[in-house]
């Protein structure tokens, strides 16, 4: 609990710090609070994951504190947009913290070694004060239009030959970071509503995963014919991660799509919407055994995961927001 106070502490104070020094301090006291919760003795894989985390996070820290040093001391602390180049070089080593394409190397390396409970912290509060800090330079030019192209691209190709759920889960979440930016060029509060319904969601999908004891694709054909319900809230927050229409996801990518298209951004609207589909193809490649009724079921498949009904109580009520919140936006937005 205490780690997890600091975590965020960590993060607002980088959100809400005045100086690009105290920004640095933030996302230190952050990284030095989830090393330990990554951490674990007893498992090989968590200490090999939090060392790497904890290599490429430093080395991205140290580039951001020495970028913004040298501007100091180049220039004046005050006159930082004054050419074009300095968001990109102090975009760089954010990009990289967040796990962008092509920055992504570390990313799913990292999250193959680590509990679910940290993926889904990951995947969320770990990417909101580096994005946080990129909105205050972030502007479209080439740089930003490359790397949003290819965050995307990799983030979709990259899960279609993967079978493990946490390496799946990985690349959308790179996909997912290159419609984050779209959202950053175009406007803040756009971007909040992307990262809270992103984060919402990613947390229905580890919460749904982790209940069902799943880690490969291949078990999730093996599940109990008793878990429906598990499975059903499986695939609906899966899709509604994908961005199917009737569910909590389109409604974020359906108002970048449309921002876009205003901002004259349709060649680059076609290349989001398509490596989405392809990030959706993953996903019911995943929820294929739950759409199949008359599923085949090994007789040794007699372990049920007996799990805490408040565990299966939150599994419950974030998918239900997925699946529910899209009518409630519309409801609201037709009512004003």
């Amino acid at each position: 609990m205490l780690l997890l106070i600091t975590l965020v502490s960590g993060m607002l104070v980088s959100v809400s710090s005045n100086s690009w020094l105290g920004a640095w301090m933030g996302l230190e006291i952050n990284l030095m609070s989830f090393i330990p919760l990554m951490s674990n003795v007893k498992n090989m894989y968590n200490t090999e994951a939090s060392l790497k985390y904890f290599i490429v996070q430093v080395l991205a820290s140290a580039t951001l504190l020495f970028m913004v040093v040298m501007k100091t001391l180049m220039e004046d602390l005050f006159s930082f947009e004054s050419n074009s180049y300095t968001p990109m070089i102090i975009c760089t080593p954010l990009l990289l913290k967040s796990g962008a394409a092509p920055l992504h190397w570390w990313f799913p390396g990292v999250m193959e070694g680590l509990s679910w409970e940290n993926c889904a912290l990951l995947m969320t509060i770990q990417k909101a004060a580096p994005l946080m800090l990129m909105s205050y330079l972030i502007e479209m030019n080439i740089f930003t239009m490359m790397i949003i192209m290819l965050s995307t691209i990799v983030g979709s190709i990259g899960g279609l030959n993967q079978t493990s759920m946490r390496k799946i889960l990985t690349y959308s979440s790179i996909n997912h970071t290159g419609w984050m930016l779209i959202a950053l060029t175009a406007s803040e509060n756009l971007w909040m509503v992307y990262f809270m319904i992103y984060s919402t969601l990613a947390l229905t999908v580890v919460s749904a995963i982790k209940l069902s004891g799943v880690s490969f694709i291949n078990q999730t054909m093996m599940t109990n014919k008793e878990t429906t319900l598990m499975k059903f809230m499986m695939f609906t927050s899966l899709l509604s991660l994908g961005g199917l229409p009737p569910f909590l996801g389109f409604l974020p990518k359906w108002i970048i799509i449309q921002a876009m298209i205003m901002n004259n951004m349709a060649p680059l609207a076609v290349v989001v919407v398509v490596t989405s589909l392809i990030t959706l193809y993953y996903y019911l490649k995943i929820s294929y055994s739950s759409f199949m009724i008359l599923n085949t079921e090994p007789k040794w498949n007699m372990k049920s995961h007996k799990t805490s009904p408040s565990k299966n109580m939150m599994a419950m009520i974030l998918s239900s927001i997925s699946l529910t919140g899209m009518m409630a936006c519309t409801v609201i937005t037709s009512i004003n």
